[in-house]
């Protein structure tokens, strides 16, 4: 164990930023590269800089904005996490708006996270550190409204929203206590608190989950959770 956290270490995240203003740009970085497991290796000013850079450099997260020139940040993360991606990128984007049609598309077009500007820099690295570590933040303010988007019976559908899939094969009690918690928004280690369980544990709970929803992330696991009532079962 001490061996792979050393060797996680020694290589920093590799992180590319996109926003088409330089103020936010340089902000960004100075945080991020101030971090001592985070690297800044390219920056972009419009939707398809960033996507021509990412392919490019393959960062192990891209920050994207939304409103962006050329081409917008959801466009921009379709193509580079989207369904129709082989090897998808982790994509975090990072706004000023939190529109909720903006944090559905994003979410549902392959991002792994969704916070807003003004989340503040500590939300930011721990942010593109989950993505990195495959896991995914959604700003806590976000959450419930897009929950409630996800579940809104007069949301408009889309190509990337198709309706919950049924399990291939149903869930464990224990998945379900792990699927109710992932859909309120928290992370792996807060799952392995309140469930009294190792972190390993609940990562392998999360993995059995994902195959059996053949969900791309734990975001769709929650979306899932909350189209199908499954987020209410819950003690309390």
């Amino acid at each position: 164990m001490t061996e792979r956290a050393t060797t996680e270490r020694d290589r920093p995240i590799r992180v590319l930023i996109a926003d088409d203003q330089d103020m936010v740009r340089t902000g960004f970085r100075f945080f991020l590269d101030a971090q001592p497991d985070i690297t800044v290796v390219a920056e972009a000013a419009d939707g398809e800089q960033a996507v021509a850079l990412a392919r490019e450099a393959r960062p192990d997260v891209c920050l994207l904005d939304i409103r962006m020139p050329k081409m917008d940040g959801l466009e921009a993360t379709r193509l580079l996490a989207g369904p129709e991606v082989p090897d998808p990128m982790r994509v975090v984007v990072v706004t000023t708006f939190d529109l909720d049609e903006y944090v559905y598309g994003a979410l549902r077009g392959g991002a792994c996270g969704f916070l807003l500007k003004d989340s503040g820099p500590t939300l930011l690295a721990e942010a593109v550190r989950a993505a990195a570590a495959g896991d995914s933040l959604v700003s806590p303010s976000i959450t419930v409204r897009l929950l409630k988007h996800v579940t809104a019976p007069t949301a408009t559908p889309t190509p990337a929203a198709p309706p919950p899939a049924q399990p291939q094969e149903p869930l464990t009690d224990r998945e379900l206590d792990v699927v109710r918690l992932v859909a309120l928004g928290r992370t792996n280690a807060e799952i392995a608190a309140d469930l009294y369980v190792s972190l390993s544990t609940v990562k392998t709970h999360l993995a059995s989950v994902q195959i059996k929803l053949a969900a791309r992330n734990r975001v769709e696991i929650a979306a899932w959770a909350w189209q199908t009532g499954n987020a209410h079962a819950s003690g309390g």
